[in-house]
């Protein structure tokens, strides 16, 4: 008989200091392997004659105590807190309650307890833009909230840039979310005696809730209200919300978790390989900004010309020459946007020459697209007054503004001709944008302006203006003598909240004492 060689095995550490004791290891039937001393996982390689495999990612990333729980707490509070079909106190419960579970079950697991105060920060954005649901009853702004949320809570968990792109680190939790699927199912197959455990105790919380919560819930009104508004109904459209709020919540929390046991490698500024010769950037450089200089020449003719001349040389009136130029002069500063990250990041600057150049080319193109985003700014604005303000146009003026800090922040980046910080930079100026729209209240602002236009006798859009949220209450029914007209409609679409759905708008909007009903 010949001797049997034994099979290779390979330690793979864990790339976080959530190594610790780990739980829901595969058994040895499936892994083969143990935790080695150095806190690594020990995986027997399988026995391929021709062929070399290795083992999933989520084979070997370890779990550490209380991600399991962590992840069903995260799930039943999410799907218990959050109101899921408008904007309402329980959004910023739940995600306080989701980001407490991650920071303590991470903070347990890494040796080093300092915390990183670019996460923190970018921690805080999230929760600040998931409040505004406690604060504003306008759906399409909560929405834009909850997205910019995400990215903050992604990049927070992130930490440091890694070598991957912005995009993937602006996303890295609910792309990993799915990749924890499998991770999830392995801890729990390998929880071994501790399911039948959880199932005791589940058993016997069960049974004191049955015993007990009938009893307080028949002693006081109050409390059995409460408790009707977080207990699920049995109906199917009321499970479906559940279960998918519960499995958003839950993998979510676990993509957050899946990230921090195993990082991305950190980047480094390294050294960076250009791409073409000085020519071959300065020339569409020098052409682009002598394209602008000459458009800011025009504009100045404009200025002194008055909008008169500029109307009778073009044959247009005064809408479509604003309409006109709007989109064309945002196309232009977001594809120089665009041309400005490329010279950044692949145009040569080894010598002393080939960086001044760089930097007087590139600072006179941010400068010139800032005269753009005034231009496309006065002429949006121009369209307004003539035909009323709404929300998309209001999001596309915050949108160039937006970009105009972007070409602020390319000004910065050319004294050191450093560009890493830029995409991140730019993320958390747009989620800063937003809470500032937020915070001024943006559908008061649109209606405010359209009731100064019919104060100077243009019409006023009533229709429109019942399509809003109960945002506009304190404006309307102080300015507009037939406010009933628009806000009675409102009344009735309003619903009873439950404590979880509570909304400070909504909540004031009962408050509000409308004027007796006039002709509408």
């Amino acid at each position: 008989m010949t001797e049997e060689k034994p099979r290779p095995a390979h330690a793979v550490p864990p790339e976080n200091a959530v190594g610790g004791a780990v739980e829901g290891a595969a058994p040895p039937a499936a892994d083969a392997g143990a935790i080695g001393s150095g806190g690594g996982v020990a995986v027997a390689e399988p026995f391929t004659p021709m062929l070399v495999r290795s083992a999933p990612k989520s084979a070997v990333v370890p779990m550490v105590a209380g991600v399991l729980p962590a992840v069903a707490v995260a799930g039943v509070a999410t799907a218990t807190l959050v109101p899921l079909d408008r904007p309402g106190i329980g959004w910023l419960l739940a995600a306080l309650v989701v980001t407490a579970l991650i920071v303590v079950v991470d903070r347990r697991a890494r040796e080093e307890k300092t915390t990183r105060r670019a996460s923190v920060a970018w921690a805080a954005l999230a929760l600040a833009l998931v409040a505004v649901g406690a604060v504003r009853a306008s759906e399409w702004l909560f929405g834009l909230c909850v997205v910019a949320a995400l990215v903050a809570g992604s990049l927070a968990v992130v930490g440091p840039r890694s070598v991957n792109s912005a995009l993937y680190d602006a996303l890295a939790v609910p792309l990993e979310a799915f990749h924890a699927i499998p991770w999830v199912a392995r801890g729990l197959r390998g929880r071994g005696t501790q399911r039948g455990r959880v199932l005791g105790a589940a058993l016997g919380a069960a049974a004191v809730l049955a015993v007990f919560l009938p009893l307080l819930t028949s002693a006081d009104a109050t409390f059995a209200h409460f408790v009707g508004a977080l207990v699920p109904d049995l109906r199917a459209d009321s499970a479906v919300r559940w279960g998918f709020l519960f499995c958003a919540g839950a993998f979510g929390t676990a993509g957050a978790y899946y990230v921090l046991a195993a990082p991305p490698r950190r980047a480094t500024d390294g050294n960076r390989k250009a791409q073409g010769d000085s020519l071959l950037w300065t020339v569409p450089l020098v052409t682009l900004v002598v394209l602008f200089a000459a458009y800011v020449v025009v504009r100045l003719v404009e200025l002194f010309g008055g909008t008169d001349y500029v109307l009778r040389t073009g044959g247009l009136t005064s809408a479509e020459y604003a309409r006109g130029g709007f989109w064309q002069l945002c196309a232009c500063t977001v594809l120089t946007l665009g041309i400005i990250a490329l010279a950044l990041r692949w145009a040569p600057r080894e010598t002393a020459a080939e960086r001044l150049r760089q930097r007087v080319l590139l600072g006179a193109l941010a400068a010139l697209s800032l005269v753009l985003v005034v231009s496309a700014l006065s002429r949006m604005w121009t369209y307004q007054e003539a035909y009323g303000f709404t929300v998309l146009r209001l999001l596309v003026e915050v949108c160039e503004l937006w970009l105009g800090c972007v070409f602020l922040l390319v000004g910065a980046a050319l004294v050191t001709l450093r560009s890493s910080w830029l995409p991140r930079a730019a993320i958390a100026t747009a989620a800063g944008a937003l809470l500032a729209l937020a915070v001024t209240n943006p559908e008061a602002l649109i209606a405010g302006a359209n009731l100064d236009r019919a104060e100077h006798g243009k019409p006023l859009d009533l229709a429109y203006l019942r399509g809003f949220s109960t945002d506009i209450f304190p404006v309307v029914a102080e300015r507009l003598p037939n406010a009933d007209c628009v806000l009675g409609p409102m009344l009735l679409r309003l619903d009873d909240d439950s404590w979880p759905g509570w909304n400070l708008s909504r909540a004031r909007a009962l408050d509000v004492e409308l004027p007796p009903p006039g002709h509408c």
